[in-house]
């Protein structure tokens, strides 16, 4: 069996292999103390596959308290081997399982110090505690004491633990199928739910809803998609996104769900419905639009994926940037909030003098009083006069030159003034215009990256699906317009047309995205950017601006490691 990771936890547990450990130690610190026997037994199924049992010669003396308790003299363990020895043998009995322990962070807590002191790498498999399980499966009532002979006692073991390692590692067996038969009751039935029940608080338990619910995940199929739990006038409570949609949905009815909000709403549900998806991407922005289009009141994230806020020059002579709810021709962004788009609004107001009163100037004979702005430089004041319309064209035209990315002329000015800040030994001052300048740029990178892959009439692009096919995607200006998978040993490319044939017809709209979510755009922009995507088909080249704020991005890298408040030398 392979080494398990988080990634692919959901094994049922009939599939897992157990090896449940017990040792015997000098003492109570792993940092002081030595280990003086181990005792393993492999269980896979309720089938015993070995066992692994030695003495260890501890290196020091035993105390006699130890001896007492043990019956684990300084001559039994005299000639044994020493735990350097031991360690590679146990860590291969290990290899693959599932370390099941009494007390585990006592075990787990010694064989990782052993491993550190002879140079061994821990191989930090994952790990169940019986003691923390009877406490999460079993009431204060039946079982007053959750230390192992007590536990033993209760469910009737046949070895009854006398502190020798093999003879409480086997007890710890008897304890441990009693207890999975236990949560067998709660609806647990693969690994990733019985650690999470064993990691939950005490007396967690799946409520009565949620056990009557279980049948809603039934006719689930195991696959990739989006689900939907639908309450009793058909609205939707929930969505969510799942690599195994049966597997998935029915963790919402066991003790593995621990968050309250999630169990009231399954307390509401009466049905789940979901969509197969070829791949997680499609997925994800099938989730992304059905969270756009119901807006179900469960869901935390992602509620409002069309919501964005963006900068635009107003419509006048001398015209100003504000800050706007629908992107339209000649607009920037997108930006998450509103607070980012006027903390962007103002960065781009210190580099270009462009004015920030909200006034209406006429073209001709303008009439008004200069402000502080003009009076510092950083206003040509065309309020009263003082500039033309010809002459503020250029400003305006510096702005959508900066946004654009055809020009970085301001950029470089205000990363100046961040250098000439730090040389005077304004180390303050300098710092914060570094960091203005650093949230400009990234918002800059992100609106030109999504506004160049937008721009794209279509795009073709593949992933390896990790079983020797690919995952593939139809993009056409930043939507996702068809997906689909060539399983190994399927010629790609007629499957390529096919979803090419089939795919959306997405007619561009207005703004700098041609219409597309930011969030959809921005997920796919990301997919197409991860390790092994290529790109199978793309007629009109992806470019990003030349003079964008791409090419500040070691500049970027550079200021966001820099120390909060210094920018300078030293």
């Amino acid at each position: 069996m392979p080494q398990l990771s988080f990634d692919e936890l959901g094994t049922p547990l009939r599939d897992v292999t157990f090896v449940v450990l017990d040792l015997e130690t000098t003492g109570g610190s792993a940092a002081v103390d030595a280990i003086t026997e181990v005792g393993a037994v492999k269980m896979r199924g309720g089938e015993q596959l070995g066992e692994l049992a030695t003495l260890v010669d501890p290196g020091s003396g035993i105390p006699p308290m130890i001896v007492a308790l043990t019956g684990i003299t300084q001559a039994m363990v005299t000639g044994a081997p020493r735990i350097e020895r031991v360690l590679p043998s146990l860590l291969e009995f290990l290899a693959g399982s599932v370390l099941v322990a009494h007390n585990s962070p006592f075990d787990t807590g010694f064989l990782r110090a052993a491993c550190e002191r002879h140079g061994l790498a821990w191989p930090k498999p994952p790990v169940l505690c019986t003691a923390r399980l009877a406490r999460a499966v079993l009431s204060r009532d039946e079982a007053p004491s959750a230390r192992l002979s007590a536990l033993a006692e209760l469910f009737g073991s046949t070895v009854r633990p006398t502190h020798r390692a093999l003879d409480d590692a086997r007890a710890t067996v008897q304890v441990l199928h009693a207890l999975l038969e236990r949560v067998g009751n709660l609806g647990v039935q693969s690994l990733e739910e019985l650690l999470t029940l064993a990691a939950s608080p005490a007396g967690n338990r799946p409520t009565d809803a949620q056990r009557r619910k279980r049948g809603l995940a039934e006719h689930l199929p195991n696959a990739p998609g989006v689900y939907l739990f639908r309450g009793a006038r058909d609205e939707v409570l929930y969505v969510g996104t799942s690599g195994d949609l049966r597997r998935r949905v029915r963790s919402y009815f066991t003790a593995a769900e621990r968050r309250r909000r999630v169990r009231d709403m399954v307390a509401l549900a009466t049905r789940v419905d979901a969509v197969e998806c070829a791949h997680a991407l499609e997925a994800q922005v099938r989730e992304l639009r059905l969270l756009g289009a119901h807006r179900p009141r469960f869901n935390r994230r992602s509620r409002t994926p069309y919501l964005a806020w963006w900068l635009t020059l107003t419509d006048e002579p001398f015209p100003r940037l504000s800050v706007i709810k629908e992107p339209r021709d000649g607009a920037f962004g997108p930006f998450r909030s509103r607070r980012d788009a006027v903390a962007a609004m103002e960065s781009v107001q210190d580099a270009v003098p462009l004015r920030r009163c909200t006034q209406r100037i006429p073209a001709r004979n303008p009439k008004g009083t200069a402000c502080a702005l003009a009076e510092l430089g950083r206003c040509a004041a065309p309020c009263a006069g003082r500039q033309s319309v010809v002459e503020y064209a250029v400003t305006a035209g510096a702005v959508t030159d900066l946004l654009a990315g055809q020009s970085d002329g301001a950029l470089r000015e205000l990363a100046a003034e961040v250098e000439r800040l730090g040389a005077a030994q304004r180390f303050e001052a300098a710092a914060t215009r570094r960091d203005k300048l650093a949230d400009l740029l990234t918002a800059l990178r992100r609106g030109q990256r999504l506004a160049a892959l937008t721009a794209l009439p279509e795009m073709v692009a593949a992933r390896p699906d990790g079983a020797g096919g690919w995952e593939l995607a139809v993009l056409r200006h930043g939507r996702l317009a068809a997906a689909g998978v060539a399983r190994r040993g399927v010629a790609p490319m007629p499957v390529v047309a096919a979803l090419r044939a089939g795919a959306e017809t997405v007619r561009p709209g207005p703004g700098p995205l041609r219409g597309a979510p930011a969030e959809e755009a921005g997920v796919l922009l990301r997919w197409l950017e991860r390790p092994g995507t290529r790109l199978v088909h793309c007629p009109t080249p992806w470019t990003e601006p030349a003079h964008g704020a791409g090419r500040w991005t070691g500049w970027l890298a550079v200021a966001r490691a820099a120390p909060a408040g210094y920018a300078g030398e030293d």
